[in-house]
């Protein structure tokens, strides 16, 4: 009887997934094309609109999984208490796990779907609506932010300037910085060209090599040809421009260690890497968060109030995660922390409403003699 109980709860857990992500998800685009229908110009606006938000449903099914998890699950406990089902599994001595396991379960399998859908679609996707939207449409957003070539790079006592071109087709415009320890400049090397000659070393093309010494001394040099051992492997310069969120997990690590070595800043790579995994497994406490709220004493069994519940939380979890970014930006907070950050919070939530008992709180005021205690 158990079974046919937790296969009776996760079959109508799984369809309360299925239509509130599925309402979501077009509130969201209708929602998203009237706010944008103006820029929606040209010959063929109508088939890149489709295309456009084909790739967005993608994308904005990935973001709203976890918050629909926890509105099915709200619902779900609302329902079942307005059909007196719930009194009767309470009844008949099945607790609360009756609810919590099927709930978790599909919470936990749908964290592992997200992830290898976050890996092997959802980044493409997202590739794909920043391409249409600023090449067919013309709304360029931070997309020069995330896609202009990165120009300076810093490896241990070199600083390089290069102003085109790429490690497979060669360098143009380039200029290598030596500095000493006590960061004065040492040497400067102006090429035309520069391409990888294997390992570190690299050719200069059109070469010209200043030399200073400490007196205030110039020695210069010009080459039409010269071959140099930087110390600088061509994995360190191929920088990929793109939002580190629509990178594949290889390239992901890749990118940090060269920006490292580079000295350009990794912190919000850091970032995409944590919520990878971080993002997808937040439904899972959410879900049983939604759960327990749903099965305090006294509650009702009115689904406006879950629903409302549940979309306090997601807000909450929401503004959480936006101001944790920003710290992440400004150098105030560790991205991996951050990345767990709304596990955390969900996780104490949840503990909280599971074993801490009712109205400890009012108690504890009480107590301490409190004036507002009967609040």
């Amino acid at each position: 009887m158990r079974g046919l109980l937790l296969r009776h709860v996760l079959w109508r857990y799984l369809v309360l997934v299925g239509a509130v992500l599925a309402g979501l998800l077009v509130v969201f685009l209708v929602a998203d094309f009237v706010d944008r229908a103006r820029a929606y110009t040209g010959p063929n606006w109508v088939r890149d609109v489709l295309e456009l938000y084909g790739w967005k449903a993608v994308v904005a099914t990935h973001q709203l999984a976890p918050a629909a998890l926890l509105l099915a699950s709200a619902t779900l406990v609302s329902l079942l208490r307005r059909r007196g089902e719930l009194t009767a599994i309470l009844a008949l001595g099945f607790g609360r796990r009756a609810l919590i396991l099927p709930v978790g379960a599909v919470a936990l399998g749908a964290a592992l779907v997200l992830g290898l859908l976050d890996e092997l679609v959802v980044g493409h996707a997202s590739r794909r609506v920043d391409e249409i939207t600023a090449l067919r449409f013309h709304r360029w957003g931070d997309w020069r932010s995330y896609f202009e070539r990165k120009q300076w790079f810093r490896h241990q006592d070199r600083i390089l300037h290069l102003e085109s071109g790429d490690v497979d087709s060669g360098f143009r415009g380039v200029t290598v910085l030596r500095l000493t320890p006590e960061f004065e400049l040492a040497e400067r090397v102006d090429a035309l060209g520069m391409e990888h000659a294997g390992g570190t070393r690299w050719r200069l093309r059109g070469m010209t090599r200043r030399v200073f010494d400490r007196r205030g001394g110039l020695r210069l040099t010009e080459l039409p040809e010269e071959t140099v051992d930087l110390g600088i492997p061509a994995s360190l310069l191929a920088i990929r421009p793109g939002r580190p969120e629509q990178m594949r997990l290889p390239v992901l690590r890749q990118q940090i260690r060269a920006r490292r070595e580079v000295g350009l800043p990794d912190r919000l790579y850091l970032l995409a890497l944590g919520n990878r995994f971080a993002y997808p497994l937040a439904g899972v406490p959410a879900a049983l968060v939604a759960v327990a709220l749903a099965l305090r004493p006294g509650r009702g069994g009115s689904l406006t109030g879950a629903l409302v519940e549940g979309l306090a939380v997601t807000m909450g979890l929401w503004g959480l995660t936006v101001i944790a970014r920003a710290l992440v930006n400004a150098g105030r907070m560790a991205p991996f922390v951050a990345a767990a950050l709304p596990i955390l919070v969900l996780t104490l939530a949840l503990a909280a409403l599971l074993w801490v008992p009712p109205g400890w709180a009012r108690r504890l005021l009480r107590q301490r003699g409190w004036s507002g205690a009967r609040a």
